[in-house]
């Protein structure tokens, strides 16, 4: 942080926010106001990139901690823009804190404000890349949402950007930094649970029960959907195409697999430390709910064997009721027992010989629902510890390697191969496309 930003902050007093403000935090209590024990030359400032969703609660859990304040909204829906910034108006003058904000509607923008230590992307899938690689070039430290991205090769540049220019980017897969997460691989590398030959994920969703396809329109005033496409390819407007629902569509994003399989895999990949499979094959479809809009599966099983083990994801979109009986969590199967774990608790459920439990019982240990908050907070320490996060680049790289190769087996409808070294599909030329990022509209693959 540079010494002339420092005294600017020391100096600065007037709050600017862009016209056409409305409504107002639903929960100021989300954010408190700079502690007095942290100086204006410690105090973090953060650009946000893409502020409807995932990437406003990240922001506003970011904002809880001490010596954090946000100087710039960026998104291309004017509306969202507009409603983001007075709610961020309302908050600060809930906590009695003054500074500039800044509204941009092209990220390239924000980040040539030389003010901004580091930027929270919370956009579609398709455009974590550019603002990732462009931030770390740009001297910026990055919380970027999951999937890190949209394609292999997207996430090994990531890679490649945060080293070279020796960036923070925590990656936000939250269970890497909550206490019950840790507790219970800590019960899986003690070995008490035998041998594990098996480990189970999934994500049983009750949502997305209703999804009916409906006409291309006008774009709606106050978007700028052609930035909004950017590198994917050209298409006219279609509302279940945007907002939210983007991620049912193979040209944004990967479904269920890269929502909740970047969580559940990632366990699965921290306990067994492992970061890559031998080989993957997928069966699924869109079995639920077959007239319901969207390209990417709402039922789906994928099975990765490692050298000593198997790894299964299970996928099903508009049922709540997954193994267990939980909606989504981890299983590590050993020969003495299970350990089950979810965001809820964890617990182990021993195996039976001879009338004996082979690991003790146990009650379940339960979660307090502060994991976001504890993932944002390790990134602001890291930002100022230069310290690796919790969740750093390469482990988003290897959970969403496992969901990329999970949906590209399905989609080539066979068991696919994987060299890690060689960071290529052995036994499908045409599937390697599909590792491939393929960008549109004049955008280009950023250079590291």
């Amino acid at each position: 942080m540079a010494t002339s930003r420092r005294q600017f902050l020391q100096n600065t007093a007037q709050l600017t926010l862009g016209s056409g403000l409305s409504n107002i935090l639903a929960n100021s209590a989300l954010a408190s106001p700079i502690s007095s024990s942290v100086s204006a030359a410690d105090t973090i400032s953060v650009g946000l990139i893409g502020c409807n969703n995932m990437g406003w609660a990240d922001l506003n859990s970011m904002l809880k901690h001490p010596g954090v304040r946000c100087i710039a909204l960026c998104d291309i829906d004017q509306n969202v823009l507009n409603r983001r910034a007075s709610e961020l108006q309302k908050r600060n003058a809930d906590t009695g804190q003054t500074q500039n904000v800044t509204l941009y509607t092209d990220f390239r923008k924000l980040l040539e404000n030389k003010d901004i230590d580091a930027v929270i992307i919370g956009t579609p899938d398709h455009w974590h890349c550019l603002p990732t690689v462009y931030a770390c070039q740009a001297g910026k430290d990055v919380y970027v949402e999951k999937p890190l991205a949209n394609s292999i090769q997207e996430c090994d540049l990531m890679v490649a950007a945060a080293h070279k220019h020796k960036r923070i980017v925590q990656v936000g897969q939250w269970q890497r930094s909550g206490n019950h997460w840790k507790t219970a691989l800590d019960y899986v590398h003690s070995g008490k649970l035998g041998t594990i030959r098996s480990v189970k994920t999934w994500a049983f969703m009750p949502y997305g029960k209703t999804f009916p396809k409906v006409a291309n329109e006008p774009v709606p005033a106050g978007v700028d959907y052609t930035m909004w496409l950017g590198p994917a390819p050209s298409r006219p407007f279609n509302r279940n195409r945007f907002h939210g629902t983007f991620r049912y569509f193979w040209d944004y994003a990967g479904g269920l697999m890269t929502d909740w399989g970047a969580h559940m895999i990632d366990i699965a990949l921290w306990g067994m430390q492992v970061n890559a499979p031998k080989s993957v094959a997928a069966v699924g479809g869109r079995f639920g709910f077959p007239d319901h809009d969207g390209e990417t599966p709402d039922t789906m099983q994928t099975i990765y064997k490692f050298d000593n083990f198997l790894l299964s994801w299970e996928q099903s979109l508009g049922t709540g009721r997954g193994p267990y009986d939980r909606e989504h969590g981890v299983a590590f199967i050993g020969n003495r027992g299970t350990l089950v774990i979810d965001r809820g608790k964890w617990e182990v459920l021993p195996e039976i010989d001879a009338g004996t439990y082979l690991v003790p019982a146990q009650p379940p240990q339960y979660g307090d629902g502060k994991d976001l908050d504890r993932h944002t907070l390790n990134f602001v320490e890291c930002i100022r510890n230069r310290q690796q996060p919790n969740c750093p680049v390469d482990a988003g790289r290897a959970v969403a390697l496992h969901a990329q190769l999970g949906n590209i087996a399905h989609r080539m409808g066979h068991e696919i191969v994987w060299d890690n070294a060689k960071n290529q599909i052995l036994n499908d030329t045409k599937a390697n496309d599909l590792v491939m990022a393929h960008y549109h509209n004049s955008w280009q693959l950023p250079v590291v």
